[in-house]
């Protein structure tokens, strides 16, 4: 079903929820002294990592996300540089999370600090979408103290458009059938999945506005960008289409991947650092997957050198696991196998995907050394969750010590 369609005869109402600025904003709770500030989330002006997100104070300077630490310090030299602090944004995340279950279980956080909720046939609890969202609005900052924007529409596509118009702690309601004469003045740039490639093909072509695309047939999209036209075509008009957004909200089965990367400060080719480290994020994936229950089959090792040169290499295990000392044996062999001994590397990554529910059978003596060990580091998650992280670790990880990186997570899991 599109959607566009109604349901019966009740029309379809998406919300999108997107907390405003939320790692600077969670940042100023615990300093309300940034208020007002060009602020910068993710390290120090010196450091070689990149910018986690800006304050709307910073972004007019251009100050953007990804974008390295330095080059936002040449922007904006009197910004304040924070580091981050993960945990806070968890914390954060998860009273966000249950404010949106109290008001349908019919919703889907598609990062850290953004969600879409299937708002259908809610009025006779709720009231109208407009009332609903305003109720909606005062329960997550009585809950959390942070604003939010909400983008109202019949399909997720346009809420979200809706929501970034918000911005910041606004609501916006497309009337049913109006989705398509709204975001025609748009540029194209502001549909989801819309990236800079997309963006720069478009413009080769004359397309420039959401209108202009709407104005293509589908057939001649299709021609120009293969299927991701067709899925193009039904964004201009305001529908749903392409990748997740054909799927019903909250049918998402979870995380896809779950990764954590170091930039260090200085390229390296000490292989005990480089171990260390491997080990250290090692540690960071797999309590990660413990936290959501997860086992993975596969690791995948990220490595980029001193010239930028970057390579990824990945091992399907033969049982799924979310053990630290099998994954790590399997990024050791990974990193053993590619690395040119004497390079120096700049950036170094672990990740697990093909994940599933921690509940595989395996056999009697392995399941109890599985548990044993399981049980073990889950005291383990807990030592660090009360004392901090370099509470305890993996002997191997424990000179590779350092803070751990943030990043708001846009949903742009599609092409761009």
């Amino acid at each position: 079903m599109q959607a566009t369609e109604a349901i019966g005869s009740i029309q379809r109402v998406v919300f999108h929820v997107d907390m405003d600025a939320f790692f600077v904003s969670v940042e100023e709770l615990y300093d309300p002294s940034l208020k007002g500030k060009p602020v910068v989330v993710g390290g120090q002006a010196h450091e070689r990592g990149v910018v986690s997100a800006a304050s709307y104070e910073a972004r007019k300077f251009g100050v953007h996300s990804a974008m390295p630490l330095r080059t936002a310090y040449k922007l904006c030299p009197q910004a304040i540089f924070v580091d981050g602090h993960m945990e806070r944004y968890q914390e954060m995340s998860g009273k966000v999370r249950r404010v949106l279950g109290d008001f349908t279980p019919a919703f889907e956080m598609t990062s850290i600090d953004e969600a879409y909720l299937d708002m259908t046939g809610t009025e006779r609890l709720h009231g109208h979408p407009l009332r609903a969202a305003h109720a909606l609005h005062q329960a997550i900052f009585g809950e959390t103290r942070l604003s939010c924007s909400i983008g109202i529409a019949r399909s997720r596509v346009v809420a979200k458009m809706m929501s970034d118009l918000a911005k910041r702690n606004g609501i916006l309601y497309v009337l049913p059938g109006m989705e398509a004469a709204v975001i025609a003045p748009l540029q194209a740039r502001r549909m989801p999945g819309v990236g800079k490639v997309t963006e720069q093909k478009l413009r080769e072509v004359g397309i420039e506005t959401v209108g202009q695309l709407a104005a293509w047939r589908e057939e001649q999209l299709k021609a120009q960008f293969g299927e991701w036209g067709a899925a193009l075509a039904g964004k201009a008009r305001g529908e749903d289409a392409g990748g997740w957004f054909d799927e019903e909200i909250g049918s998402a089965s979870g995380p896809k991947s779950i990764s954590h990367e170091h930039t260090f400060g200085h390229d390296t080719a000490d292989l005990t650092v480089l171990e260390a480290t491997l080990a250290r994020l090692t540690e960071m994936v797999t309590r990660r997957m413990r936290e959501q229950e997860l086992h993975a089959r596969t690791v995948h090792l990220k490595m980029r050198y001193q010239d930028f040169t970057t390579l990824t290499r990945a091992h399907t295990l033969a049982e799924p696991t979310q053990l630290d000392s099998i994954v790590l044996e399997a990024v050791r062999r990974l990193f053993g196998a590619n690395w040119r001994r004497g390079a120096a590397v700049r950036l170094l990554g672990v990740s697990v995907s093909n994940l599933e529910p921690a509940t595989g059978q395996l056999g009697f003596a392995a399941a109890t050394d599985h548990s044993r060990w399981q049980e073990a580091l889950k005291a383990a998650d807990r030592m660090r969750e009360r004392f901090g992280d370099g509470a305890i670790s993996l002997g191997s990880a424990l000179n590779g010590r350092f803070r751990e990186r943030t990043h708001e997570n846009p949903a742009e899991r599609k092409k761009g």
